[in-house]
């Protein structure tokens, strides 16, 4: 049980500690700018060892009132006697890695439902059962004729589409009653991304200006992990309820869907060689659309990986040199994201402004002289940082 005494004596012994190690190695720390993080560190967990283990010592029944106010035999004779506990647990810590990974496997599906997978596997089984085409009995046939049939188990478009509106705020279709749409997620998401490929942009600019540059101002970690955390609490809340279950079943339908796509009759029907030809050549022929297909889907697949790295506690990592090491396993899909996602419209390249506003959502842009842009005629941000809304045709 620490003591008033104990815990002011604690922080200021540790101050100490770090002054004297500063003093004492101020020569090798400007050799080896390296040294101070591993120093930090370790001076860092040993506070954290001290104050775990005041944690672990269970508290008087009063929970150190009687001490403090001055009643019974254990009165304190001054506050230094006093117990004070060292706080609760933090907030960004609690988290669990199974919902947000379940996220980001429902953004993957909703690149695929903007991309038009199921409106072409539908279309496919209107043509099937009209006659018009020349499917029969093929393994292509077949599996439309199944598709049709366990349609009634599963989880309706307009089920897929309210999920996608309550979770991300995509798309035009309502919310389930008693929620609200996550109209926050996308400039959010768009943010953390952009502070990602900003990080790494200037960590190249730094080891090209200088050999074995390390130096704060170049690359971020405080920015990067800001951003993420701000993306994650966000998630956190929208993430509960049938999800799980839902992007299970979906992720199966979308297996299945492109298997009708990919088999042997159906590519032959259309003179196509895989089945991203077919599902391609049917959104030209009968729904007259412009593709968005490449970008599209690697938005799904480098969006995924960037959720799946949050999902994991990895961003909680304070040491420069281990938040490098995991934050290089999304640099590339950060960078990929960013560009498919300005190529559509869908996000933009902030020259200067690197703090994202709650209230705005986009950083506004720079003109020549220096002045902050606004986004809109009206003093608004500008929309083309928020996904544009899809509206669909609900199934009956």
């Amino acid at each position: 049980m620490a003591l008033e005494k104990d815990y002011q004596a604690l922080y200021d012994r540790i101050a100490g500690l770090r002054d004297q190690v500063a003093n004492r190695l101020s020569s090798d720390l400007i050799a080896n700018p390296q040294l101070a993080d591993a120093l930090t560190k370790q001076i860092d967990d040993m506070l954290q060892s001290v104050v775990n283990a005041d944690r672990q010592t269970p508290p008087p029944p009063d929970q150190g009132l009687a001490a403090l106010v001055g009643l019974g035999p254990e009165a304190a004779p001054e506050l230094g006697a006093t117990r004070i506990p060292a706080g609760v647990e933090s907030y960004d810590e609690t988290i669990t890695s199974e919902r947000i990974i379940a996220v980001g496997d429902v953004y993957y599906l909703w690149q695929h439902e903007k991309i038009g997978v199921f409106r072409v596997v539908q279309k496919l089984q209107e043509l099937f059962r009209a006659g018009t085409v020349r499917l029969s009995g093929g393994p292509g046939a077949y599996a439309l004729y199944q598709f049709d049939r366990r349609e009634v188990l599963r989880y309706t478009q307009r089920d897929r589409l309210a999920a996608y509106k309550r979770i991300f705020g995509y798309g035009g279709g309502p919310v389930p009653t008693g929620s609200r749409a996550n109209t926050d997620f996308h400039k959010l998401f768009t943010h953390f991304v952009h502070q990602v490929t900003l990080f790494w942009r200037d960590k190249r600019i730094s080891d090209v200006i200088r050999e074995r540059a390390y130096d704060p101002s170049f690359g971020s970690i405080a920015i990067v992990r800001r951003a993420g955390l701000d993306l994650r609490n966000n998630l956190k809340w929208l993430s509960f309820g049938h999800l799980n279950v839902l992007r299970v079943e979906v992720m199966q339908l979308l297996e299945e869907a492109f298997k009708i796509l990919d088999s042997n009759d159906v590519k032959r029907l259309f003179g196509a060689d895989t089945g991203w030809d077919v599902l391609e050549e049917v959104l030209i022929r009968y729904f007259n659309e412009k593709l968005v297909t490449s970008p599209r889907q690697r938005m799904g697949v480098t969006g995924r990986e960037v959720l799946r790295w949050l999902a994991q506690p990895h961003i909680l990592q304070t040491t420069r040199s281990q938040f490098e090491t995991l934050l290089l396993q999304i640099a590339e899909q950060a960078e990929e994201w960013l560009t498919s996602a300005q190529a559509m419209g869908l996000s933009s390249r902030p020259a200067t402004a690197r703090v994202l506003p709650w209230d705005q959502a986009a950083p506004s842009p720079v003109r020549a002289n220096g002045r902050p842009k606004v986004g809109g005629s009206n003093g608004r941000p500008s929309s083309r940082s928020r996904e544009p809304e899809f509206e669909f045709e609900y199934e009956a």
